[in-house]
């Protein structure tokens, strides 16, 4: 009976850390991208820069999520990013206005929560 229980638990087990596994793939953050690193797409904006957000984010933990995070940010017009695993913040310089929700919504997309968005 003891062996039957052990054998349930360990089944258990592995479906959640399975589950675990194929949420975190499929939300593409950090490690959903294989072996290979994502190629940042670097961006200077085409104005001189009106201004800087900081975005403080949750759900990085490695160079591929920063990746991923700057190319987030650059897909937004106006928009160029400089992200720090360290704080796990991103700078937005804008040569425009960019409005923060389209700054959350990007991230979100990816993958990642925005905890907050403050001005330099």
């Amino acid at each position: 009976m003891n062996n039957i229980i052990g054998i349930l638990i360990v089944i258990a087990v592995l479906a959640l850390a399975i589950i675990g596994i194929r949420r975190r793939s499929k939300k593409g953050g950090c490690c959903g991208g294989g072996g290979s690193p994502v190629p940042v797409r670097e961006k200077k904006l085409e104005g001189r820069v009106l201004g800087k957000k900081v975005v403080t984010i949750s759900g990085m933990h490695c160079e591929h999520c920063v990746n991923n995070v700057t190319n987030a940010i650059n897909r937004i017009d106006g928009a160029s990013a400089s992200v720090s695993l360290a704080r796990g913040e991103a700078v937005v310089s804008y040569d425009r206005e960019v409005d923060e929700r389209q700054i959350a919504r990007a991230l979100e997309q990816a993958g990642y929560r925005v905890e907050k968005i403050s001005g330099v």
